[in-house]
């Protein structure tokens, strides 16, 4: 039998999530408290894609994630969360190193020209912040030599994103897995849970399947796994969690699980709140050790 998760521990979180909602400095006051640390250390670093803030300023969203406790975030250049103009950008990455908020890829990053000029921009962008990882929205088949080259040339991997039913390329990261299997290893998949469901493909065996091509995931949840329009907050809907943080587990899944939370642009932080109660709290019920 499985372990279920643990009652008190998973109130707990969520206790600190209702303060969240009522108060930052309740929220505040109970993270300093005393906690009781128990089990394995977490296998799977939670962190956040800055799309879901994309109604909100840099400053602000600096300030939602610290009520939230995460420090990892997927930056977009949406409002001024990661311009492309250098100046700026240089002033982002300083204003997130002032806060302790690492960046650790940045997407979706679009890649319309097969052309030198665009697809180095693209890398000189991500290489100014020091990331790691560009999740790519849409590289066609015929562009991904070219942009293998930059990535042998930056060290900097690309990771496919699915969009699900409605892409006419890349539905499922297996459709993704079929092009990619040959090139450079630094080439690899953003695995959107969602669109993933809803392409008719098991996210579970997709993250087996892709394995050590897997650079980046988007979590979020949906009530009905075929509609995209049905996203709820993660816990609330059908996504089986439990089993995709097992499958991470188990193929040593060194990436950022980025909670993408696409409904309530103006509002989302308590759909936010609770969908990182629910993570915590699976990963605690299985054994793992809540640092958040």
């Amino acid at each position: 039998m499985k372990p279920q998760v643990s009652r008190r521990n998973f109130l707990r979180t969520a206790a600190l999530s209702g303060a969240a909602l009522s108060s930052p400095a309740i929220l505040s006051a109970a993270a300093s408290a005393p906690r009781e640390e128990t089990g394995k250390p977490l296998p799977i670093k939670l962190g956040i894609a800055s799309y879901t803030f994309r109604e909100f300023n840099r400053s602000q969203m600096i300030g939602y994630l610290k009520q939230i406790h995460v420090s990892d975030l997927n930056a977009k250049d949406v409002k001024d969360h990661l311009p492309t103009d250098p100046t700026q950008e240089a002033q982002a990455v300083a204003d997130y190193a002032a806060a302790g908020i690492k960046l650790h890829a940045a997407g979706a990053i679009y890649f319309p020209k097969d052309e030198d000029d665009d697809i180095r921009s693209k890398f000189e962008y991500c290489r100014r912040a020091g990331i790691k990882v560009i999740v790519a929205g849409d590289p066609s088949p015929a562009s991904l030599p070219r942009v293998e080259k930059f990535v042998k040339e930056y060290d900097i991997r690309i990771a496919i994103h699915n969009h699900g039913p409605e892409d006419k390329l890349w539905q499922s990261p297996l459709d993704i897995l079929k092009l990619i299997k040959n090139m450079d290893p630094r080439i690899g998949c953003c695995i959107d849970v969602g669109h993933t469901a809803r392409a008719g493909t098991d996210v579970v065996e997709a993250i087996h399947e892709v394995g050590p091509r897997l650079f980046n995931m988007h979590m979020k949840d949906l009530a009905d796994m075929k509609v995209k329009e049905s996203q709820v907050a993660v816990g609330q809907g059908k996504m089986p969690v439990r089993e995709i943080f097992e499958a991470l587990i188990a193929t040593k899944y060194a990436g950022f699980v980025d909670l993408e939370y696409e409904i309530h642009g103006d509002d989302p932080m308590p759909g936010v709140i609770e969908s990182f109660a629910y993570m915590r709290g699976v990963l605690t019920g299985l054994g793992y050790a809540n640092h958040a």
